[in-house]
Order: structure tokens, then C-alpha cells, then sequence
């Protein structure tokens, strides 16, 4: 554990020091400029492999990244990352599910605490989803391969070989429709229970434009997931997916759902300290 300071890159590059392989993790809230900073005393501490501040769509798929704003961002991350003479691996996992089905209306559509499930279009346009566990293990086991070939007849895993690309991981293939009959499962509820309504998916996310355009950072979550289910482009990842090459696990729709509902009341409760 090393303490830094954002502001004094000293103590970023000390903490940094001997370190073979940098992972960012931002919160969406974080200073324009700290991803900057971060890489930047990356490559003055000699780190020669940065894991950027990504985790998302397909990085190759321009059309995408361009709609959600994100691509630009993410592209701009890599070059300055190559530009200081460092190498990047990115982390291709759609949305985080559990993150994603605890985080409110704007996000899968669910609202917990008002029982309310806004479906997107009909609720069946299939995307691919990733819970954080995942997404923690593939990154685990990029780890711990060895970085380079032994020789040329060396066709085993390596570090190197997901080098200046994306590293594609998936939970599920799933639509809302099938999010919804899990989460009835997990919490024990009927569609009695819930006020369910309808919404198209190109005019929330022209919705979620607009809001962004007027200042309101609500929209920016309302207009990103409503891109990711486009019937015609929605984001799934599934023809993409490493997970058998990378030996990741099967995964239980019922247990990430049950996380997602946990991290809810953790939520709620760390609101209701606040507010204390």
C-alpha cells in the first residue's frame, strides 16, 4: 500500500517504481487530467505495461465509441500510453452487470427501491455483460503469464501476445426480458410487483443527448446503455469472448443478480449515513 497525492507526481512515480504492470481504475467523477497525470508518471517510474482507465465496448468499434462519446476519449488514453514509450492492454467487457443492474433506472432500467422496470423497446435485443468478479479474474490471469515467448517454437499464452489490443470478456449473452425473470427470482417478486413501462431506444438515447447538451450528467448513463441496446448495433461481445483461451469460469445469472441487488442496500445505506 502506497499513499499519493494526485497533485504531487513525485509520489505517484516513488509508488510506481519497480513496477512491471500499472491497472487504472477511475472513478467516472475523477479530474479530466488524472488519467494523464497517472500515465505520465508511469513512464517516468519505467512501468512498461498500462492497463488504461477502459472498460467497455469493442475499442474496434469506431461507429460505437463515437455514439457514446467514450471512443475518442479511450483512443486519446492509448496514444498518449505509446507516445511516452509504454505499452497498453484494454479490457473489452461490455457493461459491468451487476454494476450496471444496481445502478438505476438510467443504466438497465431497473429502480429497486420504486419497483419500477423500463423496458427498452421490447425487451428482448441481446447484449453481452460482464460482472466486476469477471472482469478482476481476466485481468488476474493476464498477469500471470509469462511476458514473452521462451522461443520460436513457443506457442503458449502470453503477455505479449494481448499487446496493443483488447482483452474481450463476457457473463452472459442476456436481454432485459431475462434480467427481469432473474431478478423476480432473486427477490422473490412477480410482475404484480412492478410497475413496468416501455420506452424506444434511438429516442432515449436522443433523450440522453440532450440532457448531456443542457448540462445535466444524468443523461450521459441514459444515452449509453440506450446505444448498447440498438436492435440494428446493440453491444455484445459473444462471437468476440476469450474466456475459454483465458480459463475463465461459468457463471451463475442468479448469484450476479443477487450481488446486484446486495450492492443496493449497501447503497442505500451508505446514503443514509451520509445523510445522518
Amino acid at each position: 500500500m502506497a499513499e499519493i497525492d494526485y497533485n504531487d507526481e513525485a509520489s505517484i512515480v516513488t509508488a510506481l517504481k519497480d513496477q512491471q504492470f500499472f491497472v487504472i481504475t477511475l472513478s467516472p467523477t475523477a479530474p479530466r487530467d488524472t488519467h494523464s497525470k497517472l500515465v505520465q508518471a508511469a513512464a517516468k517510474a519505467g512501468v512498461p505495461y498500462v492497463l488504461p482507465n477502459y472498460y467497455g465496448g469493442d475499442i474496434l468499434n469506431v461507429t460505437f465509441g463515437e455514439d457514446t462519446m467514450l471512443g475518442p476519449i479511450a483512443k486519446s488514453q492509448r496514444m498518449e500510453i505509446e507516445e511516452l514509450g509504454m505499452s497498453w492492454i484494454t479490457v473489452c467487457c461490455s457493461f459491468w452487470y451487476d454494476y450496471s443492474l444496481a445502478g438505476g433506472e438510467a443504466r438497465f432500467g431497473f429502480d429497486f427501491d420504486k419497483k419500477t422496470f423500463t423496458v427498452y423497446d421490447d425487451g428482448n435485443t441481446r447484449i453481452s455483460a460482464s460482472t466486476l468478479k469477471q472482469v478482476g479474474l481476466a485481468i488476474a490471469k493476464i498477469l500471470s503469464l509469462k511476458e514473452l515467448p521462451e522461443n520460436e517454437g513457443d506457442g503458449s499464452l502470453t503477455l505479449s501476445s494481448f499487446v496493443s489490443n483488447g482483452i474481450y470478456v463476457k457473463s452472459f449473452a442476456i436481454t432485459q426480458n431475462e434480467m427481469f425473470e432473474s431478478v423476480k427470482r432473486v427477490t422473490g417478486t412477480t410482475d404484480a410487483d412492478w410497475t413496468i413501462t416501455h420506452e424506444n431506444t434511438q429516442q432515449r438515447y436522443q433523450d440522453g443527448l440532450a440532457q448531456i447538451r443542457s448540462g445535466n450528467r444524468v443523461g450521459f448513463s441514459k444515452m449509453l446503455y440506450a446505444r448498447g441496446f440498438f436492435p440494428s448495433e446493440c453491444n455484445d461481445l459473444s462471437d468476440k469472448a476469450q474466456n475459454k483461451l483465458l480459463g475463465l469460469p461459468e457463471e451463475s445469472l442468479d448469484e450476479a443478480t443477487n450481488d446486484a441487488v446486495n450492492l443496493v442496500k449497501v447503497l442505500a445505506q451508505r446514503v443514509e449515513r451520509m445523510a445522518a
